[in-house]
């Protein structure tokens, strides 16, 4: 049989080492961080030493080849590492694989010219710059790319941009912005009028707006504005006239990877209700003796099985060069919903003390709410699936093929 639901040695004593390295080295200092409610330049200090012992442990980006520095991890290992870096708030930081710039990096190593990897690519890889991705604006859906105003008018050598853009993850403090702007004024279909300009931070006409405050507080999630801002002709990202396609190949696999730092949080969540159900006594008997609980816990872990099974899948379609896209719409919906779910459950089960800050659940629901928007909202991903399916039964005689493709 081919199938084999084990990781290889070598992917494994990773995962392990990972775990460790979250267990003894990170989530003990983001404790007694948090506990003497250390101020921002300690947290700096602290997460910048961390970032340096993970790459001197050989657990620096575990998701770029080696010649970058990183440890060449495939994408279903890459599931394994990041969901244990993900049960700890700075975990996938630490290890140099975060969003945005983990999907950056993917970005700049796969279109970027030799002299813009050297230039974008290498510091990043060195940890000594950040970027964001600049794609959704205010004034339309950021569901539909087709629909982007952001303009850049080729003048000279120049490009020259203007536009309105929100939402910008780590916008503040990034060194560079890949920005999708139209370029194109009569393209031959829609998704061939933008493309991909990667824009230096700071320039004349760059304006960080403000950080959108969400529900959650202020997370570096900005509105950003350009102005005649001068970008030079070879900072063009890929191709001309494909920026929707750029954009596309990028956030496939960085919606997967936000599911696979998903899985470590949800199982976060399922501990932490488990642990307080076995230890909450009331009305004669402890909360896990309690059926209704029980519903609660049982519940999380079919939801928390599916969704690792859906991720592993996804990322073995990506690591083989298959059609991942409906895969990873599902997966994506899925795993959103599911870290939704158990989190609000834990809440629920921890009382007020889980509404109340002395708990991690309150700000894990804040942060978890945005999951089913993010990289595609519900309905969107919903709507692709059931398209594919009716399409592949208009034209196959069977919805099979559209279900993962797989042998059952």
């Amino acid at each position: 049989m081919a199938i084999d639901f084990t990781f290889p040695p070598e992917v494994e004593e990773a995962r392990q080492r990972v775990r460790a390295f979250m267990d003894e080295e990170v989530r003990p200092t983001e404790q007694r961080l948090s506990e003497a409610r250390a101020g921002r330049a300690e947290w700096r200090a602290e997460l910048d030493r961390l970032r340096q012992e993970a790459q001197q442990a050989g657990l620096w980006m575990p998701h770029m080849p080696p010649d970058w520095g990183g440890m060449g991890l495939g994408p279903t290992a890459l599931a394994a590492v990041s969901a244990e870096a993900a049960t700890t708030r700075f975990g996938p930081y630490v290890l140099n694989c975060y969003a945005p710039d983990e999907g950056n990096m993917h970005t700049l190593l796969h279109f970027g010219t030799p002299e813009q990897k050297e230039r974008y690519l290498r510091p990043m890889c060195e940890g000594r710059l950040r970027s964001c991705f600049a794609m959704t604006e205010p004034e339309v859906a950021g569901s539909d790319p087709t629909l982007i105003q952001t303009r850049a008018e080729l003048r000279g050598d120049q490009w020259i941009l203007n536009g309105h853009k929100w939402f910008i993850s780590g916008a503040r403090g990034a060194g560079f912005a890949i920005v999708i702007a139209r370029t194109e004024p009569d393209p031959p279909v829609p998704q061939a009028a933008t493309s991909a300009l990667i824009v230096d931070i700071p320039s004349p006409g760059f304006e960080i707006v403000r950080d959108v405050v969400t529900m959650a507080g202020s997370h570096n999630h900005c509105e950003l504005r350009f102005t005649d801002v001068a970008v030079p002709a070879g900072n063009l990202l890929g191709e001309r006239g494909g920026g929707h396609r750029l954009g596309q190949a990028r956030l496939g696999p960085a919606r997967l990877a936000h599911c696979m730092r998903w899985l470590g949080q949800i199982q976060t969540a399922l501990d932490l209700l488990v642990a307080r159900a076995r230890t909450r006594y009331a009305h004669g008997s402890l909360l896990a003796e309690k059926q209704g609980i029980q519903w609660l816990v049982s519940e999380s872990a079919i939801e928390l099985y599916q969704a690792k099974l859906m991720v592993l899948h996804a990322a073995y379609l990506i690591e083989h060069g298959r059609d991942y896209r409906t895969a990873v719409s599902m997966t994506k919906h899925h795993v959103a919903n599911t870290l939704w779910r158990v989190v609000d459950r834990a809440l629920q089960v921890h009382g007020a003390l889980g509404y109340s800050t002395d708990s991690p659940l309150a700000e894990m629901l804040q942060q978890a709410r945005w999951s089913r928007l993010a990289d595609g909202a519900d309905e969107v991903h919903k709507w692709r699936v059931a398209t594919e399916v009716i399409e592949t039964f208009a034209t196959q005689g069977s919805t099979a093929p559209a279900l993962g493709d797989l042998p059952v």
